[in-house]
């Protein structure tokens, strides 16, 4: 089999509907983990507003995880080769509150 047909023969087809497409903007992620999962959500929160919802929830094995920040972490290092570094402003931290905290 050729190096041209085995490449076919290995990919994969990803579709996005235009909902999707679109995307949904987000200025806040909270990542929490167990042993077997990494969830991280992703929330967009506007000054003044005491209230803010999770957008989206994405939910990750281990393996995932870190496999996401390897390539995080060399998307932001090309980015900054190509336009200059990010800045990283100090902000004060943001109270979070879920509601009740339960107890065991």
């Amino acid at each position: 089999m050729s190096d041209q047909n085995e490449q076919k023969k290995n990919q994969i087809n990803i579709e996005i509907d235009d909902a999707t497409a679109e995307g949904t903007y987000a200025n806040l992620a909270i990542i929490n983990h167990s042993v077997s999962e990494f969830v991280v959500d992703f929330i967009s929160i506007m000054p003044g507003r005491p209230k803010a919802k999770v957008k989206s929830r994405i939910i990750l094995t281990p393996q995932h995880a870190k496999r996401f920040l390897k390539a995080l972490n060399d998307n932001v290092h090309r980015f900054e080769q190509a336009h200059g570094e990010i800045k990283d402003y100090e902000q004060p931290p943001i109270p979070l509150n879920f509601g009740p905290t339960g107890e065991a």
